[in-house]
């Protein structure tokens, strides 16, 4: 018997605002069941498929170092470069810029400060 990931869970101090930038990262969207609501201390997104939702939870303490466990995200749509100008514009924040002219990634943090990492797309790497 193996168990299986229900969820990722992400600690933050407003779940609300913090889970509108993912859904909009990633393409994702709240169950229209349960809606999430500012004030919230707990929301879940969802991906079209269902599968690999995300729970933001808030906590009182910030924060404090690297994270120790970050999402890779592949463009599905665009190129890398293009995935990175659309995902500052959301507001994320370069952290670390290691493109190189063939491969590399982008290392960003979400407005809490959450690490992440933008990688090329399947079609780039053809």
């Amino acid at each position: 018997m193996t168990s299986k990931i229900s969820h990722t869970s992400i600690d933050c101090s407003n779940a609300y605002q913090l889970s509108l930038f993912w859904a909009d990262v990633l393409g994702y969207a709240q169950d229209p069941e349960d809606p999430n609501e500012p004030g919230h201390e707990e929301c879940m997104i969802f991906a079209p498929d269902g599968a690999m939702p995300l729970l933001f939870i808030e906590v009182p303490e910030g924060k404090r170092t690297k994270n120790r466990l970050h999402l890779d995200l592949r463009p599905t749509d665009r190129p890398r470069d293009e995935e990175v100008e659309r995902i500052l514009g959301l507001g994320g924040t370069v952290v670390e810029d290691l493109r190189t002219s063939d491969g590399g990634w982008v290392v960003f943090a979400d407005p809490e400060g959450n690490e992440f990492c933008v990688l090329r797309s399947e079609a780039e790497l053809s």
